[in-house]
């Protein structure tokens, strides 16, 4: 019953712990909720999209979605990477790495996003290691693997490796692709990558092509890298016109509202500007640069402050749910243990019953035991008697029914015996001859008062009982005309040995009432009986006991 108990409390653990599924689990709505709306605010307002996929985080959390948590904290890395949080961003990276499979969907992403990183900290080698990582995990989007592909050429560009990011661009196909963005980019750093390598004369005509088409597609973002490539070809030929791209390059920046591409295009126009405007520009950098820095510093702190709270209120939350399960423990421990207390208590009032009845019986078999020893044996004795002796005492067997009788009532009402008046051995010698007749002789050999010496009384009745029940035996079933008992004490043992001369016992033999009596008795008071039917010629019992 108790295993069924805990087998039932463990099902309904199980059950309640047991994930559902994504349709209709309200956590997981919750989340992919937060994590949309997380994906739209990216670069619009990186603080609030950190937040949503944060608050996205703690619910993809109770469900133990790993897969959906790493995917939110990419996402959150690049809002990191956006606002110059860079070592934020890697620690969430890092921390979405842990909880990833080798073939998590999401594992390209954070290797690209890794890659970039590495790419805007000027750490070109290792953008260069994280970028061909996203190229070997699965990648199903081919136009994000171009992507990752073009940023490997910057990489190799900035290391000088004009060649290795040519073979790279020339080998990509840009016929299937649908983003014009990406495709115009592409073109873009095919002709400034020849221009890096030989000087090519076509590259500035050909980027300037390419510029035409990205403003027609208001592709900005694109339109800033054209411009800064065009202010970097004409800046020692052809300063004047490289003065025009940078400030266009500076006014693109100031539309897009990227602070890092203002500070790039100053220190271009520094370059190549008059030296009479140096100083402006300069102080105008040193301002930027400064403001560039505190913001960073400013959104690291947002960013981490999110995380604290975040991490502070599910440790309080998981506090306050470890002390509530604790209770539910102890709650569910004192009803196992009431239900425990119940289930003994009711075995131990069961065994009580048992040994109630037990003792009853044992009772019912003693009394019985009394009235086959007492009363019936002692009237088949006092009935022998009348038969054996032609002139009998009438008074005295009466006195012998009335003793009889005596018993009888004092087993009714469990009195104790009284002790003997008359010696043991007398008392067995009157017994044994009290079965003697006309045709049973009865012999008797070694029954002196030093053989009972010692002996307790409850053995003394037993070995009475026992010696009545083989006379009694013998009368009815033996047809025996000699009988003969042999006394003798050796140390501390008493040994009987009875013998007739009747019929015997066949092979077959089983114990009838009065002698599994005897054998019973025998065991009572620790002894032993052997019956010993080999004899040509009636029946031999050997008896010992112990005296103490």
């Amino acid at each position: 019953m108790i295993r069924n108990l805990l087998f039932s409390l463990f099902s309904f653990f199980l059950i309640v712990a047991c994930k559902e599924s994504p349709q209709t689990n309200p956590n997981i709505k919750k989340a992919d909720k937060l994590y949309n709306e997380g994906v739209n605010f990216l670069e619009k307002n990186d603080v609030e999209a950190y937040l949503k996929l944060q608050e996205a985080i703690s619910y993809y959390s109770k469900e133990n979605d790993f897969s959906d948590i790493s995917k939110s904290l990419i996402v959150q890395a690049n809002a990191q990477k956006n606002r110059g949080d860079f070592l934020g961003a890697e620690s969430t990276l890092v921390e979405a790495l842990k909880m990833m499979k080798e073939n998590d969907e999401s594992l390209y992403a954070l290797y690209d996003t890794m890659g970039n990183l590495k790419l805007n900290q000027n750490e070109y080698s290792q953008a260069i290691e994280w970028y061909d990582k996203a190229l070997s995990a699965k990648i199903e989007d081919g136009e994000k693997r171009l992507s990752i592909l073009n940023n490997k050429s910057v990489a190799e560009c900035k290391l000088g490796k004009y060649k290795h990011a040519l073979n790279i661009l020339q080998k990509l196909d840009l016929s299937k692709l649908s983003d014009i963005n990406l495709k115009n980019r592409i073109k873009d750093n095919i002709e400034y990558t020849k221009w890096l390598d030989n000087n090519n004369p076509e590259a500035e005509i050909n980027i300037e092509n390419i510029l035409k088409l990205k403003l027609e597609n208001n592709d900005f973002w694109g339109a800033n890298s054209s411009y800064s490539h065009l202010a970097e070809i004409n800046k020692k030929l052809n300063p004047d016109k490289s003065l025009y791209y940078a400030k266009k390059m500076l006014q693109i920046a100031e539309l897009n509202k990227s602070p890092e591409d203002r500070l790039e295009a100053i220190e271009k126009i520094i370059y190549v500007d008059q030296p009479s405007n140096t100083n402006d520009h300069f102080q105008i950098y040193k301002s930027l640069s400064d403001s560039i820095q505190a913001s960073r510093n400013d959104y690291t702190n947002k960013f981490a402050f999110i995380k604290y709270e975040n991490t502070k209120v599910k440790a309080e939350k998981a506090e306050k749910e470890v002390q509530l399960l604790w209770q539910y423990f102890l709650s569910g421990l004192l009803v196992a243990v009431l239900i425990i207390i119940i289930i003994l208590y009711k075995k131990r009032q069961k065994k009580l019953q048992q040994e109630k009845e037990i003792e009853i019986k044992n009772t019912e078999l003693k009394i019985s035991k009394k009235v086959h020893d007492v009363v019936a044996n002692g009237i088949y004795q006092v009935m022998t008697k009348i038969e054996n002796q032609e002139n009998f005492d009438k008074e005295k067997a009466l006195d012998e029914l009335e003793f009889v009788y005596e018993k009888s009532r004092d087993i009714s009402y469990e009195k104790p015996e009284t002790k003997a008046i008359i010696e043991f051995d007398e008392k067995i010698s009157s017994l044994i001859g009290s079965f003697k007749n006309g045709d049973v002789n009865t012999f008797l050999a070694g029954n002196e008062k030093n053989i009972w010496s010692g002996i307790n009384e409850s053995v003394k009745d037993n070995i009475y009982q026992i010696i009545r029940e083989l006379l009694v035996n013998m009368k009815k079933h033996s047809r025996a005309s000699l009988v003969a008992f042999k006394f003798e004490r050796n140390n501390n043992m008493v040994k009987i040995q009875y013998t007739d001369n009747g019929i015997g016992v066949p092979g077959n033999f089983s114990y009838k009432n009065g002698l599994r009596n005897t054998v019973s008795r025998i065991e009572t008071i620790a002894g032993e009986i052997i019956f010993d039917n080999t004899i040509e010629k009636g029946f031999r019992i050997y008896i010992s006991f112990p005296t103490s």
